[in-house]
């Protein structure tokens, strides 16, 4: 291959037994037998056994009782195969090299290593310590081979938006700081004191404007950016598969979507995935599940219970439905042992998810055990029973109050319930979705204005055009927007957008900016659409999510070479870190800390 190698240590076969070769990388272990010193030698591509015969050449063989893990060598030897008899086989079956070894004739230790500060062959808890020396971390086997799934997915991207007419465009990091979502990252211009860029949460806008430029099919492997509080799925830098197109419908994005991950699942994993995947929209997804990426490999749905408790004398309930309020419940079939411990750990989840408490029933063979129990007739228990297929064993949680908050806690519950139970330990099914026809406005209730659930630039599906162009505004109208979900992980989301300056117009207005703010945030793209845009659409998918699903990791740091930790921190290189007082005059800032509490 060159000077240092002649192939590479997982690529020797029984073919190549008798010929010569010569090897370089890490010791990943040594054995001593009797004077007869056994290495095995990993680069990234595996692991080949090398082996030093004092009788071959004694001062090689010497030399090798002095390697010790991570010492970085080179050698040169002859492929022999390994011992396989009826009575002693010493193949390795787990390696692709398994049937051969290099007898060493040669050695040349390239550059020692310190002690470790962790034994790479381990499994470590302490993440920290993994993210301070990052750079061994990396040689482990499983974050070999994540960087490498991680690669092959990409470039299975690149190659299949190419053969489908995309073009890979790059849009600016350095751009106008707008209100579409999440904090911003503010870098302050030198040449423009005073003034800030903003580094891109997505290329949203700029992709309109190339669609508006006439260059139809656009795709970009995305640096993005939000300043936002961290948790498994996200960091304040991450990828995405950025996409849009021009003369598009929703049909045509989820079978291009489709077609990519069936793509990437068979060159990365060799996993042939089933298309067309299954749709549900939005209400249907809260309704049944409590989210709006439902985990659907259990069952464990959400039933609505509210017509058994209209004239209940458990007045908490009746009180609630009379409101035009819902009560819902699930089933958690089997868990009616959950442990005090357990119920208060379910108790807490459903307040944080804003709940005042979380009734329950603990379903006995002779009783309901449960502080609501003695409120319920004999009609509505029985009711129950129907409704929710209600057996000994089992546990019945509920959540009273408005919809879609009784979804969300429910929701909440049901996933935790899983968890506890281990419905999903040795689960490896993949159950990918579509949710489609998301609401195109939230209430804000600490703002008392609407929101865009996804972006302003989403557009309302036909029906709903009028009423938005009317300002008549509700939850009721429906997006053109969807995402694509699996096993209660959103990969990625989007929608088609609106192309015309006065339905943008309107949209702005809806979410109370005004036509001042409008020409101020956002004047490039309304004089955009002034010019024949066309009507266009598309999606992004989280790079960084899918390979984390691939891989099957806990957490997209696991895919990424050099992630934050949770508080947003690189500790291996120290970042972020104080900036001199000369930089900071450069660009006319006055740093002032908050008091320490």
């Amino acid at each position: 291959m060159n000077s240092f190698r002649t192939h590479t240590c997982g690529q020797l076969r029984k073919s190549d037994v008798g010929t010569q070769a010569t090897l370089i990388g890490w010791v990943d272990s040594v054995r001593d037998h009797g004077g007869v010193t056994f290495i095995d030698l990993r680069d990234r591509s595996g692991i080949t056994q090398v082996v030093f015969h004092p009788e071959d050449n004694e001062a090689v063989a010497n030399a090798s009782q002095h390697l010790r893990s991570e010492d970085v060598v080179q050698i040169t030897g002859k492929v022999c195969a390994r011992l396989k008899t009826d009575e002693i086989d010493t193949t390795n079956a787990d390696l692709p090299t398994g049937e051969i070894e290099v007898s060493a004739s040669q050695l040349d230790i390239v550059n020692k290593a310190e002690v470790l500060p962790f034994q790479l062959d381990r499994a470590l808890s302490n993440e920290d310590l993994r993210l301070k020396y990052r750079f061994l971390d990396l040689r482990r086997p499983v974050m070999a081979r994540n960087m490498q799934i991680r690669h092959r997915v990409t470039k299975t991207t690149r190659d299949f938006l190419d053969e489908n007419g995309f073009l890979e465009i790059e849009t600016p990091i350095l751009s106008k700081s707008t209100p579409e979502g999440a904090r911003d990252f503010l870098v302050p211009s030198r040449m423009s004191p005073g003034k800030f860029y903003a580094l891109p949460q997505a290329p949203q806008q700029y992709k309109q404007l190339l669609m508006v430029g006439g260059l139809e099919r656009y795709f970009q492997i995305a640096r993005c950016f939000r300043d936002e509080d961290l948790r498994a799925d996200r960091q304040p830098e991450f990828t995405q598969v950025d996409l849009e197109a021009s003369f598009i419908t929703p049909e045509d994005v989820y079978a291009l979507i489709e077609g990519l991950l069936k793509r990437v699942y068979k060159e990365a994993l060799d996993v042939e995935i089933p298309t067309p995947f299954p749709r549900m929209t939005w209400k249907e997804a809260m309704d049944q599940y409590g989210s709006d990426k439902p985990e659907r490999r259990f069952d464990m749905r959400i039933q609505d219970v509210s017509s058994i408790f209209t004239s209940s004398d458990f007045k908490v309930f009746a009180g609630i439905v009379n409101k035009g309020g819902v009560v819902k419940a699930i089933n958690a079939k089997g868990f009616g042992n959950a442990s005090v411990g357990q119920i208060d750990t379910l108790t807490k989840t459903a307040i944080e998810a804003g709940a005042k408490g979380l009734a329950y029933i603990k379903v006995r063979d002779d009783e309901w055990k449960s502080p609501i129990a003695k409120f319920l007739s004999e009609e509505e228990k029985a009711k129950l029973v129907e409704t929710l297929n209600i057996e000994a064993g089992d546990l019945v949680l509920f959540a009273a109050g408005d919809w879609e908050q009784s979804c969300d806690i429910l929701g909440r519950v049901r996933l935790q319930c899983a968890d506890m139970m281990e419905i999903l330990k040795d689960n490896k099914e993949r159950d990918f979705l579509w949710v489609i026809e998301f609401p195109l406005f939230g209430w804000d209730e600490e703002e008392q204005r609407w929101a865009a659930i996804h972006h302003p630039f989403t557009r309302p599906i036909k029906e709903d055009e009028e009423k938005l162009r009317n300002g008549e505004l509700s939850t009721d109208l429906r997006a053109q927007a969807y995402d694509v979900v699996l096993n209660g992980t959103e990969l990625g989301g989007g929608s088609i957008r609106i192309h015309e300056r006065e339905l943008q117009s309107a949209m702005f207005k809806a979410l109370g900016i005004s036509d001042e703010q409008a020409t101020e945030q956002f004047g490039h793209i309304l004089d955009a659409f002034s010019f024949g845009a066309p009507p266009h659409g598309g999606l992004a998918l989280g790079l960084d999510r899918m390979v984390m699903m691939i891989c099957e990791a806990e957490s997209i740091r696991e895919v990424i070479a050099f992630p934050k930790n949770n508080r947003g921190a690189d500790l291996m290189s120290d970042s972020p870190a104080p900036a001199e007082e000369r930089q900071l005059r450069d660009i006319h800032i006055q740093v002032k800390l908050p008091n320490k509490k």
